[in-house]
This record gives structure tokens, sequence and C-alpha cells, in this order.
């Protein structure tokens, strides 16, 4: 039996959500579970306790270090949240190694670059977007470069003022792309050597008002990105522009059934390992689309749906083998196990497992 190293993000304390809801965490901090890559089976290693809201997660590129942004409106007396950094030991316990401020509210998001040199986070309630260079040791540094969004978009509940999502670089790592809720728009940068940000103007996307762009992802193998939009319940296909870093629209596809006209938005998207497949997750109807993917056009052909397993469901990764996708269902406590059929895109649901308010699924 081979296993695989699972990190499960959590919510720790009460949060205000830009929806108006107040969520109180249930979770004791970071949740470490091995995969029997066989069954699917998920079997408890730790919790790593005392880390404040760690729902977002980040693991370098040599595996060796793990940045957990701490989603917080109040840190050490300034209005902002935190991001923490831990060495991953042999045992995959974790070390903290320190902690800094983030400049910005409710951190939701956090990348690393693939040289391990600086690490990016996205403060969604102020909508701003800080880097940090990062030590020998993997420890966070110096604030290198700190961007404050400005503006809102036609949704007044939730977009009367910038809310950062994620950071996404592209595959060759020359962008850094910052789908911003509440600009509907993707803002495109480049991530200098010495860890500035340089605004690229003419390589940013305007969303359709409303849509509400929450994360992005590439295609493995074609230059296509795929854009979520939590507000509008949608998935456009973009055609990537590798020379200028550019993006056009190419299909624009509901996440939802066709009549359903219940409360729904959405979390999170990602393309199968073997680029064949997309997934995306629905709050409110509880489910995960599953779209194939033209090898040639990056289109996306409507397959079905599936229940997530629980309610909220939030972020969800593929096994490292694209044999298992895991969901977290921050809303039912629980993170659900599903079989993924890379020839056909079918998911199956094996199990549920007992996590408190999870968020953020990452393997090893």
């Amino acid at each position: 039996m081979s296993r695989e190293t699972l990190y499960i993000g959590t919510y720790t304390r009460p949060i205000l959500f830009g929806t108006g809801e107040i969520l109180h965490g249930k979770g004791k901090g970071i949740y470490i579970y091995e995969m029997d890559t066989d069954t699917g089976e998920l079997i408890p290693v730790a919790v790593e306790e005392g880390i404040d809201n760690p729902s977002f997660l980040a693991i370098s590129t040599g595996k060796d270090y793990l940045y957990a942004v701490n989603e917080l409106k109040e840190f050490e007396g300034s209005e902002c949240g935190s991001v923490s950094s831990f060495a991953i030991e042999k045992t995959r316990r974790l070390k903290f190694l320190n902690k800094k401020p983030t400049g910005g509210q409710d951190p939701c998001h956090v990348c690393v670059d693939r040289t391990a040199r600086y690490v990016i986070v996205s403060n969604f309630m102020t909508g701003s977007v800080a880097v940090f260079d990062t030590a020998e040791d993997g420890s966070l540094g110096t604030c290198t470069s700190f961007i404050q969004h400005k503006g809102g978009s036609v949704n007044k509940a939730r977009q009367a003022g910038p809310h950062a999502h994620s950071a996404v670089f592209s595959p060759d790592g020359r962008y850094l792309y910052v789908p911003d809720l509440g600009l509907d728009k993707v803002v495109a940068y480049r991530l200098t050597d010495d860890g500035r940000l340089e605004e690229l103007t003419e390589a940013s996307y305007t969303c359709e008002p409303g849509f509400g762009p929450r994360y992005c992802e590439f295609h493995p193998s074609l230059p296509i990105c795929y854009l979520i939009g939590e507000l509008s319940s949608e998935v456009a296909v973009l055609a990537w522009d590798n020379k200028w870093g550019s993006f056009r629209d190419i299909q624009k596809v509901s996440t939802l059934p066709i009549g359903y006209s219940c409360n729904n938005i959405c979390a999170d998207l990602h393309v199968s390992k073997n680029g064949s497949f997309l997934l995306a997750s629905n709050r409110g109807h509880d489910s995960i689309a599953r779209y194939a993917v033209d090898s040639h056009t990056g289109k996306l052909k409507f397959l079905g749906h599936v229940p997530s397993g629980g309610n909220t469901p939030r972020n969800f990764t593929f096994s490292p083998d694209n044999r298992f996708v895991l969901v977290g269902n921050q809303d039912s406590d629980c993170v659900s196990v599903f079989t993924f059929n890379d020839k056909n895109g079918e998911m199956n649901q094996v199990q549920n497992y007992p996590v408190p308010t999870p968020v953020c699924v990452k393997f090893l």
C-alpha cells in the first residue's frame, strides 16, 4: 500500500464573510492525513493546533515548506490578517517558523513562486496583494511589494469595493494574475527579480459586469485559462497569449442546471492532470459540475453534476495519481472522497471523513 500526505486548512474562529454571513469556525488548526492510494481511505496523522483561521495553504516547489494565511480582520492591534510559515519535517508534521502581517484584512489565498523565493498573499476584504521574500530556512522575510486595488462593480452588496481573491502564475512563470471579485477584473502583474509587482494594464482581463472572478487555472498543455465566476456561477474559457500575457474570450458555460433559481455562489475549479476534464464547485446547489475538455480548442462540454457530499463545497483537489477527488464541505464538517475516472470523467463517492469547517485541501 502506498500513501500520499494531505494537509487540510480550516476555520478555527468566527469570521464575517463578504456575503454578510458569520461562520463559527470549529477547526483546531491544520489537519494532516495520509491517503491510501488504492482505496482512497484517509488515515489521521495529526492536527497542528494553535493556528488562527489557516483557511488556505500553499506548499513550496521543493515540498519542504508550507505557508498558511491566517484569515483575520485584526492582527496584533492592526486592521489586517497574517500569513504563517512552517517547515515540513520528515514525519510530515509542521514546524512553525514565523508569521507576518499581510497589510490587508481577511487574506484568503497564498501561493509560492516557482523559485520558492517569494510568497504572494491575496487580501480579500480590503482588496490588496502582498509579496514576501523568504529566507533560506523558508521563513518569511520582508514585504517586498504591496498593491492596493481600487474600484468596484455592479453588485452593490458584493462589489462595493475591491476583493482580491487569489493569485495564479502563468505556466511559464512570467505573469501573475489576480482575479478581483469586486472589480470584475483579472489584474495582470509581472513579479520582478527583486520581488516587486509591476502591473501590466494591457494584459489585464475585464469580465462581464457581475461575473465576480474568484480563481483561475491554466490547462496543462493548451494555451487556455479557465476562470470561475463566484457571483454569476459560470466558467469562462479564455485563450491565453503567452507573448503578451493577454486573454481572449472563447466560451462561457454555466455551472448550474437549466432552470435552477435558488441561491448559489461558486468556489473552486480544477483541470484533471491529463487535461481532459474540468470540475467546478457550487455552494448552494452543493455540487461538483463536470465538463469534458476539447483536446484541440480547450472548450468545455457539460457532462453532469455530482452532489458534493455535504454543504458548501469550498476547495477541492485531484489526488496526485488522478484517481480520486477530495472535496472540503465547509458547512457539513467533512471531506468527501470520490473515485475519478480519467477516461470518461465519472465520479463516485467513496466516503465522508469528519473534519471541522474544512476550507483547503492540499496534497504534498
